[in-house]
């Protein structure tokens, strides 16, 4: 898929060369392919299989996860625990609440056991649902409790929480359950509820702190703890994003990274050289040096640009042509909508998409072209169902088109749908031998089932970077497959760093390697690499998915601070 930054997100180097961070974004929300689970951990721990991050890591980690789970039940071993709505006898987990002996252990055991007979009788209220009545034993409980009696107070406190909970008083619930966590820093379920209050009252980074708290705690073995810090980090993400992404100025890809994008297309009218047909006579003869346009044409006048990498103009020239509905307006239709589509701008870039893929009398290719990147933008909105519509009507309009069933292929890894990807790179290997990238993809998604074919995708991805040495998002793809295969962290990291040594505008490689830093408690670096990432996202959606990852990362680091809770590293 063209510049699909989802595919990279969920798959190990799934997507095209240069396909890297992607034209029109990426996600950060739950998506096909990764279980129903929030990629979000991903800035949070190895080995807990849901939806944010660089792919080859989640894999890597849901696999180890499936080996280490031996067959558990539930997406990735996960426990669906009860909504730790009901109040308890003792509280968990518990630090040492024996009663002390000496002169005045009588009377202490006497104001203890009274304390909890008020509890008791509280519970019963509870479980009755008055709980006005279970709020005031409760507080004669906590009034009672010898000071020094941490656990039972934090329990006392806890459970009138809960009772406040019910009548919906989050205030009062996040006042007690703060009382519980003092008096047992690592209380579940005190946090959890706290978290919850937070929600309620909009308090999103406290609540995003409790909440990370609690999946260490619980070892990410809880889906509504990991669901909640899902939530709360997309909500985070996207006011982030809205913020910074209104007041951003259009930002261009590097040139490697354009040529890449382009040359994962075989069958792409626009990229092509220009013919000698399109020179004047005197530039003919002229290598090496700038082509004059043989007519007055926008469009090849923008395909002039492009010779040159003179790439800011091209949009401009496109429109010219548009504008006076030239002879090749349905190719500057199709050639501005893709470097709206680099820019980060989709919502201009569909109208002229739109156009394209109407025209019944345009090249089969143009129109052909036009509905996998439209299907490429519809995939990274995390519409999967207009993306299929678009790949499927592509490949029956021009069926012997080998770039429809690689990017088509990727969809279907991205979907979960393997065998069917297996079968678009076939094809598109059949129609195109040549293609090492088609070759490594199709091990890759081999590789799902079957380790063995990590060797191959790694040969194939060595292919790729031989016929294109500048392509930094391969060596990304490269770098990932070493961390899937072969656990090697120094190697990894040492391609991830090349790539942004060829290009230090490729947020594929700040984001990985900003993960992966995470998973090694690097936080302060981590949260550099995804700020790095953030100012060059190409789309509102793609951004709100690098601060989720960044505020994951900052939550760590206050839960680290104040609990001193960190999850295992790499």
């Amino acid at each position: 898929m063209a510049a699909s930054k989802p595919v990279e997100a969920a798959v190990v180097a799934a997507a095209a060369p240069g396909s890297g961070s992607g034209v029109g974004g990426g996600g950060g929300t739950a998506g096909p392919g990764t279980g129903g689970l929030p990629r979000w951990q991903l800035a949070l721990a190895v080995g807990a299989p849901l939806l944010l991050g660089a792919g080859a890591v989640y894999l890597w980690s849901r696999q180890r996860r499936r080996r280490e789970a031996g067959g558990r039940g539930d997406a990735g071993g996960l426990k669906r625990n009860s909504e730790r709505k009901t109040p308890e006898g003792r509280a968990s987990p518990a630090l040492g609440s024996g009663h002390p002996e000496g002169s005045g252990a009588h009377l202490e055991m006497n104001s203890l056991d009274r304390a909890q007979a008020a509890k008791n009788k509280g519970n019963k209220y509870f479980k009755a649902g008055k709980y006005e009545q279970a709020i005031q034993c409760y507080t004669e409980a906590i009034s009672l409790c010898p000071t020094e009696k941490n656990v039972d107070l934090s329990t006392f406190y806890q459970n009138r929480a809960a009772a406040f909970e019910q009548l919906q008083k989050w205030k009062e619930v996040a006042q007690d359950c703060t009382k519980a966590v003092e008096l047992n820093p690592k209380y579940v379920k005190a946090l959890f509820r706290r978290a919850k209050a937070h929600e309620k009252l909009d308090n999103k980074k406290e609540c995003l702190e409790d909440v990370t708290a609690v999946c260490i705690l619980e070892g990410f073995q809880n889906q509504q703890s990991m669901l909640l810090a899902d939530k709360v980090l997309k909500l985070l993400g996207k006011e982030k994003a809205k913020e910074k992404y209104k007041n951003r100025e259009p930002l261009m890809p590097s040139p490697q990274f354009i040529k890449s994008y382009f040359s994962s297309f075989t069958d792409d009218i626009i990229s092509q050289p220009m013919l000698k047909g399109e020179k004047s006579d005197e530039d003919k003869d002229k290598e090496g040096e700038a082509l004059e346009v043989k007519e007055n044409s926008g469009y090849l006048k923008a395909k002039q640009y492009m010779e040159e990498e003179n790439y800011d103009k091209i949009i401009s020239e496109c429109s010219k042509e548009i504008e006076a509905q030239g002879k090749y307006m349905a190719e500057a239709l199709l050639l501005r909508a893709t470097f709206y589509l680099l820019i980060g701008n989709a919502n201009a870039a569909k109208p002229d998409l739109d156009k394209v893929i109407s025209l019944k009398e345009a090249n089969v290719k143009l129109r052909a072209n036009a509905l996998i990147k439209r299907g490429s933008m519809y995939m990274q909105q995390q519409q999967p169902l207009l993306s299929t519509q678009d790949f499927n009507m592509a490949a029956d309009i021009d069926p012997q088109n080998a770039d429809v069933y690689h990017h088509r292929g990727q969809l279907k890894i991205l979907l979960d749908q393997v065998e069917e990807a297996v079968t678009d790179f076939d094809e598109c290997i059949r129609l195109r031998p040549e293609s090492a990238l088609a070759q490594a993809q199709k091990c890759f998604a081999l590789a799902l089932t079957d380790q063995q074919q990590f060797g191959k995708a790694d040969e194939m991805y060595d292919k790729c970077i031989d016929l294109e040495p500048d392509n930094a998002t391969t060596y990304v793809h490269k770098g990932l497959l070493q961390l899937q295969w072969k656990q090697d962290l120094d190697r990894g990291l040492e391609l991830i760093s090349k790539a942004i040594e060829i290009d230090n505008k490729c947020d594929f490689a700040y984001e990985t390697m900003g993960t992966i830093e995470v998973q090694r408690g690097n936080m302060e670096k981590a949260i550099d690499m995804f700020n790095k990432a953030i100012n060059l996202a190409k789309s509102e959606m793609e951004m709100a998915h690098l601060y989720s990852l960044c505020d994951a990362a900052h939550a760590q680091t206050e839960v680290a601070k104040k609990y001193g809770l960190k999850p295992p590293t790499l």
